[in-house]
């Protein structure tokens, strides 16, 4: 079996490459477990740090059609379309966002069609494709109308992965990831940056700022446990995702201020007071349009799990992150 994973020099596809090579096995169209033979990581930047024969790594544009045709052949049995420009980003620079998140995924989509050979096809979309008045429980199937840039973009591709899986091109699943925390690394672009730096940087005895108030409510998931609902969802049957291929990952609803008081529990007082409340009214009308109640039913029945709750997650930050 051949992977691809394109943005695999984020944190999501350099874990994801990890776990895969730890397992050394995936399911396969007919979902019979099937030995990875190697797994290409695409990303603009280098992709440094693995040292398997398994592994290839292609360094490039996305936009360039002789990239994709570098990256994707016949050969090609499963795709992790994890690429993506973050949410502040695609707030800023229109263009950008329209550009990587809607064309470069068109052209991936195009490219498999062409090759005809109909492979599985992961994109991790958001719960920013939601806004506006929400049910009291937002399910899979709830209305789009996405308030940022960047939610648009996301419900695009949706629909088009969608369709190319309703003509029979690809074997396509989208999955809607939670807000992940805590992130590793440096602040990023993304809207929801915050929900990582709060709890990283004082963990680290660093200040952080927070931008949106204390009330406000968060969907969340660790990285850890992402990586292993998209494993699991691309293992499942074809038939898992009929009549609709987009499915809510299940995850755990906390006001920020609980997640502060998670830090504190965990790391002690000293490090709730590195944190510093400044808001920035972007970023808060941002996050307060996307939901923090869902119908986790289907998910559930498919044997998607989450984290049981957020010290559970800071508590995986700190194992899988700060060992050492």
């Amino acid at each position: 079996m051949k992977v691809l994973i394109t943005g695999g020099g984020g944190f999501l596809g350099r874990r994801l490459a990890a776990r895969l090579l730890q397992r050394g096995t995936l399911g396969n169209a007919e979902s019979r477990e099937e030995k990875i033979e190697r797994i290409t990581l695409f990303d603009k930047i280098p992709v440094s740090g693995f040292d398997d024969p398994r592994i290839r790594v292609v360094t490039g544009d996305a936009s360039d059609p002789a990239t994709l045709d570098e990256i994707v052949d016949a050969a090609t049995d499963s795709i992790f379309h994890l690429a993506a420009v973050v949410s502040s980003q695609a707030e800023e620079d229109f263009d950008l966002g329209l550009s990587i998140n809607v064309d470069v995924s068109r052209r991936l989509f195009e490219a498999c069609r062409k090759l005809g050979h109909r492979p599985k096809v992961i994109f991790t979309s958001s719960l920013a494709v939601y806004g506006g008045a929400l049910p009291e429980l937002v399910r899979d199937d709830t209305a789009l109308a996405p308030k940022s840039s960047y939610g648009v973009q996301k419900a695009i591709v949706e629909l088009l992965l969608s369709d190319y899986r309703r003509k029979g091109f690809i074997d396509g699943r989208v999955f809607r990831l939670p807000t992940i925390s805590v992130r590793p690394g440096k602040p990023n672009k993304a809207a929801s940056s915050f929900a990582s730096g709060i709890i990283r940087e004082p963990l680290n005895n660093a200040p952080s700022v927070c931008p949106v108030k204390p009330d406000e409510q968060l969907w969340l998931m660790s990285p850890r446990q992402a990586i292993e609902c998209l494993i699991h969802g691309h293992d499942l049957g074809a038939e898992a995702f009929e009549p609709w291929p987009v499915l809510n990952l299940p995850g755990v609803t906390v006001a920020v201020r609980e997640m502060v008081e998670v830090l504190g529990k965990v790391a002690g007082e000293a490090a709730t007071r590195l944190i510093r409340w400044e808001i920035d009214p972007t970023i808060q009308r941002i996050i307060h349009s996307w939901p923090t109640r869902w119908d986790m039913s289907r998910a559930r029945q498919l044997g998607f799990e989450g984290d049981p709750d957020f010290e559970s997650i800071v508590r995986a930050f700190i194992k899988d992150d700060m060992a050492g």
